[in-house]
């Protein structure tokens, strides 16, 4: 057997430059010269792991046999923990695992955690793998930097891979979900798609937010080619994607990331810091400078070969606090004494440098459930740097009130309008996300108050009064046609109920709604600014009526008017903007969409009459539980 100090002549996979950014914290292509490296020739590997506290690594593989000590690997003379082999054997598709012997002669056995592609679970070992692909998708890269764009319009169709369709019993592969969930996605005008994590994870329950697997699609549904597919055929539709990315914990099963080398090498050391209680998992030691080039890699190894069009960033609030979910007593302060996690702060902004440095056309999401300021702004502003923030604040305001009785929303007006006080702090996305469909919340439908008719109508409200409200859009799988079960990791979507009248309206709803988004600049173009904004009248809370303006950067606005109750209103005279004739864009008690047909027969001419400080007023009926979308002609005087 080799000396484990001896270091052999290697190709030059990780060179001096690598482990200067390494031990920096400013590697951002680790996935370029560490796990797995095929020769050009495919004739060999090299295999480069970080384990700085272990006194012996070999790889053991298909192509040894798993001999445990068959290939040690040699630690580099730099002192940056870099374990190195060269295996001529090694060949495409090989499981393998390395073998760690820690310095207390404990024997681990570990995936690669720069792993291309891994065994399908519940299996864990490791497998060769090269990224090979002939990209189609050349038209949508040239031009996503306008689709991914702060003002663009942003409809995201939130999607569980293994949950959204199924063929006698089973997921649904990466290239069938390809074609099925394109074809759904662009019939009803989606302009993103954004998958839960499809990062490796052992545990199927977990939803993939309990990741192994850093750099490796899951290999439940197919390969890495057939996942680049997946991404291919939706850019040649014109769909973005999005991808969930996990970097505030981690499991702790044993051939993963924790107590890697025998130490805590990824996590913290002290539990109060290194374990997050409420998820049972490990938490990333983010003043780790390997840790972060680790991560950072991770984040932009996806948008590289994989072309995403952005990642969603999760739990970003357990980051940032380091009190989050603990106790007195059960947490570190920092430096100051403060709860904020510095080390987190740090790390996430250099996150978003480096994402918008190396790809300004894509863009990252925040879930952030608290009210941290500036996690949309730029890090020269003291901001996190995020491109857009998810909106908890409007989501659980917005379905408290939705589900009072109509008949005691008088008293909870506040609710519906607090949300544009503070509307344009940051860039807001607007969710209705599977974490509000599932833990016995119920699904959207279900959400809703009264008998069947009130609760479709309720429903195609809330969705409406979504797509007219400042911010981009966010909507899980099966919200788009109703679905009455909560969701669940196990069978897919109640796609028979679809077929039904009143389900088939609301489906039809979201396509409109989708259809208006793209073509009216009013209600994408200034999503994130006063300017795009303007009440007519947030005070009716007697009848539980708001109207506003939706305002593009030139041309005409589009008058939004929601009643919130299941009374419909005659002659209910609003201000506007000019005279002329107003047409109705939208009006979601339309018979189409499952409504009653109540309305403006297509249109209302605007009255020389003083209202809401304005000279001309329309006089509309208000249909029950619906919101009206009008726009003035463009010959209106």
């Amino acid at each position: 057997m080799a000396n484990a100090h001896e270091s052999p002549v290697l190709p030059e996979v990780f060179g001096e430059t690598d482990a200067y950014l390494f031990r920096e914290g400013t590697h951002a292509g680790l996935y370029r010269c560490l796990g797995c490296q095929l020769d050009a020739d495919g004739e060999g590997a090299t295999f480069g792991v970080w384990a700085p506290n272990a006194t012996h690594v070999w790889v053991m593989g298909d192509w040894n046999s798993w001999q445990h000590e068959a290939e040690p690997l040699s630690p580099r003379w730099d002192g940056t923990g870099i374990w190195q082999a060269h295996c001529a054997d090694a060949r495409l598709g090989h499981a393998y695992k390395y073998r760690i012997r820690t310095r207390s002669g404990r024997i681990l056995e570990k995936a690669d955690p720069l792993a291309l592609y891994a065994e399908r679970p519940p299996q864990t070992a490791s497998r060769i793998w090269s990224l090979d692909y002939a990209w189609g998708d050349g038209g949508w890269m040239l031009r996503r930097g306008a689709a991914n764009a702060l003002d663009a319009p942003v409809s995201i169709y939130e999607v569980h891979a293994g949950s959204w369709r199924r063929r006698d019993g089973e997921p649904l592969n990466y290239r069938e979900l390809a074609h099925e969930l394109a074809d759904y996605a662009a019939r009803l005008g989606f302009t993103h798609v954004e998958l839960m994590p499809i990062t490796e994870h052992p545990f199927y329950g977990s939803w993939g937010y309990q990741t192994t697997g850093y750099f490796a699609p899951t290999a439940r549904y197919g390969t890495p080619q057939d996942f680049m597919y997946l991404v291919d055929h939706l850019h040649q539709r014109g769909i973005g994607v999005l991808l969930d990315w996990v970097p505030s914990h981690f499991p702790t099963d044993a051939h993963g990331l924790a107590h890697f080398d025998g130490t805590q090498l990824y996590e913290h050391a002290d539990p109060r810091q290194g374990f997050h209680p409420e998820w049972n998992s490990a938490i990333f030691n983010y003043g780790r400078n390997e840790v972060r080039s680790f991560l950072i890699s991770s984040a932009l190894f996806w948008l590289e070969h994989y072309h995403l069009d952005g990642i969603r960033v999760d739990a970003v609030a357990s980051m940032l606090y380091l009190d989050y979910a603990r106790s007195h007593g059960e947490w570190i302060p920092n430096r100051h004494g403060g709860r904020e996690n510095l080390e987190a702060i740090d790390f996430l902004q250099e996150l978003n440098r480096a994402v918008y440095r190396e790809h300004p056309d894509t863009f990252t999401v925040a879930e952030e459930s608290t009210a941290w300021p500036k996690v949309s702004r730029p890090t020269d502003m003291g901001g996190l740097g995020f491109g857009l923030k998810w909106n908890m604040g409007w989501m659980h305001d917005t379905l408290a009130y939705w589900r009072e009785d109509p008949l005691y929303r008088t008293h909870h007006h506040d609710r519906l309008t607090f949300s544009l006080v503070y509307a344009f702090h940051e860039n807001f996305v607007l969710p209705l996300s599977h974490d509000e469909v599932v833990y016995g919340k119920g699904s959207l439908i279900g959400k809703m108050p009264g008998d069947t008719w009130q609760q479709f109508a309720n429903l195609r409200l809330l969705l409406a009064y979504m797509w007219a409200h400042p911010g981009k859009k966010l909507l899980f799988m099966g919200g788009a046609f109703a679905q009455r079960r909560e969701w669940t990791h196990e069978g897919e979507l109640e796609w028979w109920v679809a077929e039904r009248p009143e389900h088939a309206g609301v489906q039809h709803l979201v396509g409109e709604l989708n259809h208006l988004l793209r073509t009216e600049p009013a209600l994408h173009e200034i999503d994130f600014e006063g300017d795009g904004f303007e009440w007519i009248d947030a005070s009716d809370r007697t009848h539980s009526i708001i109207a506003f303006l939706r305002k593009p950067r030139r041309g005409e606005p589009v008058l939004v008017v929601c009643n919130l109750t299941p009374q419909p209103r005659q002659n209910h005279c609003l201000g506007v903007p000019g005279g002329g004739t107003w047409r109705e864009i939208l009006n979601s008690d339309a018979e189409p969409f499952g409504g009653a047909g109540w309305g403006n027969l297509g249109a209302v001419r605007a009255a020389p009459m003083k209202a809401h400080g304005r000279k001309h007023a329309l006089c509309l009926t208000l249909p029950p539980l619906s919101v009206l979308y009008l726009k003035k002609d463009r010959d209106a005087s």
